[in-house]
């Protein structure tokens, strides 16, 4: 399965913007919640590194999110 998503990745321009999207945006969001939740103008480097977990963990809750749950 990593193995057809990794060729897709190369193959495909479409399909790896749409990944590299999708990323960003978990990023993004997380970025501007965090300043918001923490009412923050600047953040730090430590604060840079919660964001980071933190977009990595919505993304890969995104991704693995069962379509079914959507539903109900």
């Amino acid at each position: 399965m990593i193995k057809k998503l990794v060729e897709g990745l190369k193959e495909d321009p479409e399909l790896r913007y749409g990944w590299k999207s999708n990323i960003a945006m978990a990023f993004y969001d997380e970025y501007l919640n965090y300043k918001k939740y923490m009412d923050k103008k600047y953040i730090n480097k430590r604060d840079l590194h919660l964001i980071a977990n933190d977009a990595a963990d919505n993304f890969i809750n995104l991704l693995i999110k069962d379509v079914e749950d959507e539903n109900n």
